[in-house]
């Protein structure tokens, strides 16, 4: 995706100031997450585009988006404020760490970091955006599971190869795995990715989805029809 914005049915996203553009992952969770209740929170916002896609999905719901990347912020208030969903999304320049609301929230959503390397690639706003570093995992969950309500949903997007680590950080923190989707290229590919729900309450999740497994590519060369039904209120 190599254009300064990517066109979605119902709002648009400019990425040429962010270090994460629009990708795969963002749009699978915005898709996927639990987006219930009155009070949802993004962290890691970037552009805005998971907290517009959680607006989208959840029409009576207020929609908090944070990062601490100056220009992402700055270019995710341009986004928010030229979408239909402007009255109910924000965002803030805001260290998830020393973020300290008023309420707590009912869904809570994240596209973490995920390097995890000692040494990062040459300076680039890409490399450190995508290195946990910042923001390693077990930060972020007990981070989370003091933001969440009792009975909210905490949904995540990350490499399948970091699955049962971050099952087990979440369990300490008695987050409960209710939901998980495995996500393949291909269906002869092995696992990219790993879309994962977690609640303060050990329950079967409530998430209207289908997806214990998606392929994300047909034979063909196309979406799958899974992929397509997933994200059919986004892309074009």
């Amino acid at each position: 995706m190599s254009n300064s914005f990517f066109r979605f049915k119902r709002f648009c996203i400019h990425h040429d100031r962010c270090a994460m553009k629009v990708g795969t992952d963002g749009v699978l969770l915005g898709a996927w997450g639990c987006v219930d209740g009155k009070r949802i929170l993004d962290i890691g916002t970037g552009t805005g585009i998971i907290a517009l896609m959680a607006a989208q999905r959840n029409p009576e719901a207020q929609v908090l988006g944070i990062d601490i990347n100056e220009d992402a912020i700055l270019q995710a208030q341009e986004n928010i404020a030229e979408s239909p969903f402007a009255d109910r999304v924000s965002c803030a320049l805001q260290d998830v760490i020393s973020f300290c609301p008023e309420t707590r929230f009912d869904a809570i959503l994240c596209n973490p970091p995920f390097f995890t390397e000692d040494t990062l690639p040459d300076d680039t706003s890409r490399a450190l955006a995508r290195n946990n570093k910042n923001l390693p995992f077990p930060q972020l969950i007990k981070k989370v599971a003091s933001l969440l309500n009792d009975n909210g949903q905490f949904s995540v997007i990350i490499p399948s190869s970091h699955m049962q680590e971050f099952v087990s950080l979440c369990l300490a923190e008695k987050l409960y795995l209710n939901s998980r989707c495995i996500v393949r290229t291909k269906a002869n590919k092995p696992p990219r990715r790993v879309l994962l729900s977690f609640s303060p309450n050990n329950v079967p999740s409530l998430l209207n989805n289908q997806y214990q497994e998606l392929c994300l590519i047909a034979d063909d060369g196309s979406r799958s029809q899974a992929y397509k039904e997933l994200t059919d209120g986004f892309y074009l």
